[in-house]
């Protein structure tokens, strides 16, 4: 009997459903997986050529109105397995949401996963962006990683395989390769003082992120010895709008859409308005951190 997929695939899936800003086009097709095996399965069958792009929360994404020609995989829900490994090791894969494991390794008595729990996104991204926040680094504590192959077949690398930098993480030689799951090694710590940290780092993303409009996290990358949000501010661009789309009057590195009506073209051209601006103001280049994918309409 040959092998076959259990996950559901479909076509012309609307991507506005599956990222965080609410907007955007949709994919000519997307698979659901029910779990590693069942996505490495999937990609020994699906074409060479056709294009994939991995979604976890879609929290740091956008896609175009034009949509995606190829198929769009949902790893949140799927690949879902935490687990603490014999050596101690936290066994994370990559469909799990970062504040989960931030929980989840407090609750193993361990220390500094904490500001994971301020990270809106889930572990592949966070492995793919090197992601970070008050003070902590995504890669600092990877041990080594599952990486899945166009063929279905699964190889462990260590992060001397990576070309590491703040808020990327690429294979040096290029490859096929995606995220499947990672190992992390935190310090021994104390549970109480972890959630407790949890507690007090979620209170003040609630304070000064726009956390109930439509968003995608931070823009932009901070440059060296600034802030994103400062300069923006600075600009005079706090609360400007080009169509639905509006730089938050709460926190400037952040783009809302407050109505739900922002198209991702507007949300494009509201972030190339704010790298001009402050381009033009202080010379510096804002590097986006948000992923565009797709084709203008």
């Amino acid at each position: 009997m040959a092998e076959s997929w259990r996950g559901q695939w479909v076509q012309n899936e609307p991507m506005a459903r599956h990222v965080s800003w609410r907007a955007g086009g949709i994919a000519a097709r997307a698979f659901s997986p029910v779990d590693l095996a069942d996505l490495a399965c999937f990609m020994r069958h699906v074409r060479h050529d056709e294009p994939l792009l991995l979604v976890g929360l879609g929290s740091n994404l956008l896609v175009r109105d034009g949509g995606f020609d190829g198929t769009v995989v949902f790893t949140h829900g799927a690949l879902g397995t935490l687990r603490r490994e014999a050596d101690g090791s936290i066994y994370a894969e990559a469909g799990v949401a970062t504040p989960k494991l931030a929980r989840f390794a407090a609750n193993c008595g361990l220390a500094e996963a904490e500001f994971l729990a301020g990270i809106p996104g889930t572990v592949g991204g966070a492995l793919a962006m090197n992601a970070g926040c008050h003070g902590g680094e995504t890669w600092r504590y990877v041990e080594r990683v599952l990486m899945l192959d166009r063929q279905g077949q699964t190889v462990v690398r260590t992060a001397e395989d990576f070309s590491i930098g703040y808020r990327h993480a690429g294979l040096k030689a290029a490859t096929d390769e995606s995220f499947a799951a990672a190992w992390f090694r935190f310090p021994a710590g104390d549970t109480e003082t972890a959630r407790a940290r949890i507690r007090e780092l979620l209170a003040r993303r609630i304070a000064t992120q726009p956390l109930q409009l439509p968003n995608a996290g931070s823009v932009f990358r901070n440059p060296p010895g600034d802030h994103a949000a400062r300069l923006i501010e600075a600009a005079g661009l706090k609360g400007m709008r080009t169509g639905g789309a509006q730089v938050s009057e709460k926190h400037a590195n952040f783009i809302v859409n407050p109505e739900g009506e922002a198209s991702a073209s507007a949300i494009e051209m509201l972030i190339g308005q704010i790298q001009v601006s402050v381009a033009e103001k202080f010379g510096v280049q804002l590097v986006r951190e948000v992923r565009i994918v797709g084709e203008k309409k």
